[in-house]
């Protein structure tokens, strides 16, 4: 049987050893099995010391004789396989290439080893808890989803690459950044945005460079690619993290995933979450304040529903400050995004909104 205590420091001696006991399992004439932390909802909790989602001790396991098990078990000894191949020959894959790579027909049968993509996408994620090395740590990589800019230079698989230098597209964040090394950053602070259209607009405007700090987006809910480089900015750069998402339940959530860590990645809290960081806006008082109430988005019952969900998280339930951007925000049954400040101008956002809430520490924890 292999557990989460048995894991070792390298990734690939990881999946050796995943290897090794299974064969000596069989060779003992057992049920070869392997055992792994639950990944449910109901194995979350919300850990207030640490102010982040840490996995709990309940446990599951996938016996290869166990018919309800077995082609979740073939599943993962596939996926493992692969992973063990890449990082063998020193090569990274795509979810995709993954996905294709074990999918195939079981010999003598006509039953594929694996159908669509999130069967071998929540494969990876179980092996992540089988052996201790996140998905990236294995080689295996998602699609590119981020932009950022600033004056810091980094080194990339042995590429130096100036951050300030990259053009109207600044550098695309790639899936895996656990090789960067910081070669010189010169930033005050980080300002991460969930929408790659104000992160242009912030671009264009020079904003990193004005305010000397860094500015970094994706398109939506944040990659861990992203995450994960904003908590290397932070814990080895010291620098402080301030979201910019809309204000509605769905920019809160986002806020929340890069706080506290999110449900489906708790295994990962440690390398991901960011209990620092600080939400910069949009808020009910901003909407006062800058005279945004005709470009409010009246609720659809799909936000009301969301909002209810978010505001009896463990981390919100007891923080006054966020509560009352709950209650302000079911009053007025209305939602606003951040580009409802260009209605003030097209560079409102850059030239007066974020220099006066930044300088105003004008911010919710």
């Amino acid at each position: 049987m292999t557990n989460k205590k048995k894991q070792l420091k390298n990734p690939k001696d990881n999946l050796t050893n995943l290897g090794k006991d299974i064969v000596n399992e069989i060779g003992k004439g057992k049920d070869p099995t392997v055992t792994f932390q639950t990944r449910a909802l109901s194995n979350v909790t919300f850990d207030k010391k640490a102010r982040t989602l840490v996995l709990g001790n309940s446990m599951s396991a996938r016996s290869f004789f166990n018919v309800a098990h077995a082609k979740k078990f073939l599943q993962t000894m596939e996926v493992a396989a692969v992973a063990k191949n890449l990082l063998k020959e020193g090569k990274h894959a795509s979810l995709r290439d993954v996905f294709y790579q074990v999918k195939r027909t079981i010999p003598g049968t006509k039953v594929n080893i694996v159908d669509d993509q999130p069967e071998s996408d929540a494969v990876i994620e179980d092996l992540e808890l089988i052996t201790g090395a996140s998905r990236e740590q294995i080689n295996i990589n998602a699609n590119k989803n981020g932009s950022v800019a600033g004056k810091v230079v980094i080194k990339d698989r042995g590429d130096v690459i100036d951050w300030s230098k990259l053009g109207s597209g600044g550098w695309s964040v790639p899936s895996n950044v656990e090789e960067i090394e910081f070669k010189k950053v010169d930033a005050k602070f980080v300002l991460y945005m969930e929408k790659a259209a104000v992160w242009e607009r912030l671009h264009e405007d020079k904003f990193w460079e004005k305010h000397n700090c860094i500015i970094m987006a994706s398109q939506g809910q944040t990659t861990r690619g992203v995450r994960r480089l904003l908590q290397r900015l932070h814990t080895e750069n010291k620098l402080p993290i301030y979201v910019l998402a809309d204000f509605d339940p769905w920019g809160f959530y986002i806020y929340s995933v890069i706080k506290f860590g999110s449900i489906s990645l708790a295994h990962l809290a440690g390398e991901t979450a960011i209990p620092g960081v600080k939400f910069l806006g949009i808020t009910a008082d901003d909407i006062e304040k800058y005279g945004l109430q005709k470009h409010l988005i009246t609720f659809k019952e799909a936000d009301k529903n969301r909002l209810k969900q978010i505001e009896k998280y463990d981390w919100f339930v007891d923080n006054k400050p966020w509560q009352r951007q709950f209650t302000m925000m079911k009053k007025m049954g209305a939602k606003a995004e951040i580009q409802a400040l260009s209605a003030r101008g097209i560079s409102f956002i850059s030239e007066k909104y974020l220099p006066e809430k930044i300088k105003n520490k004008d911010l919710i924890d």
